[in-house]
């Protein structure tokens, strides 16, 4: 994303700095309001670039791009969500977050949000597939923006920390940023594979 060395015919770190951060920051922001696209995975791998870069403050301006662009996108979701629960026909952002919350995560994350408020939406976003359910559960008890946004900015900053970190480690092992970025992206679809693997192996052991 941001390598470059002279007579490589690579752009040199600069110019790919100035196309990189605003690439990480609109697909970020694109991830979270379609809840498609693997946005831990894209921190992780510009983690990794930045860690072999040797222009400073590299990893501090893929945490911050990240948590800012994924605070925004939370909060602009969350907005529409609003709109479509107003709405009598709702809308297609709130079908969006209906359709990835199952019942059964909805049910927890409702449990959760009157056990201990908006202290849940902090950890929402570094449990895998666990921030749509509880945002919807924000949405039918019909919290406050204000307040989302309040539980939302610290849960960004700890998931952009916490796949930043996956993207060192995947840095620090290999000398190739290449072999970082695949490290790095094998590692973070394994940590959001792993709940629900769990979960069929314990239906499957309980059947």
């Amino acid at each position: 994303m941001f390598l470059g060395t002279a007579g490589t015919g690579v752009p040199p770190e600069s110019t790919q700095q100035a196309l990189g951060y605003p690439s990480l920051f609109l697909l970020v922001l694109i991830g979270a309001l379609v809840p498609v696209v693997p946005t831990g995975a894209l921190v992780s791998s510009a983690a990794v670039v930045a860690f072999h870069q040797t222009a400073p403050f590299s990893l501090a301006l893929v945490f911050v791009v990240s948590a800012f662009a994924a605070f925004l996108g939370d909060v602009a979701l969350y907005w529409l969500g609003r709109r479509g629960m107003r709405s009598k026909n709702g809308s297609r952002w709130l079908e969006t977050i209906r359709d990835r919350a199952p019942e059964e995560r909805l049910a927890q994350a409702q449990q959760k949000l009157n056990d201990h408020g908006i202290a849940v939406l902090t950890l929402s976003r570094l449990v895998p597939a666990g921030r749509i359910p509880v945002m919807l559960a924000c949405l039918l008890a019909r919290m406050p923006l204000r307040d989302f946004a309040r539980g939302d900015a610290p849960a960004c900053l700890a998931w952009a920390a916490t796949y930043q970190l996956i993207g060192i480690l995947g840095g620090s092992l290999f000398p190739e940023p290449w072999e970082g970025v695949a490290a790095a992206v094998v590692l973070t679809l394994a940590v959001g594979a792993a709940p629900g693997i769990w979960r069929r192996i314990r239906r499957t052991a309980a059947s």
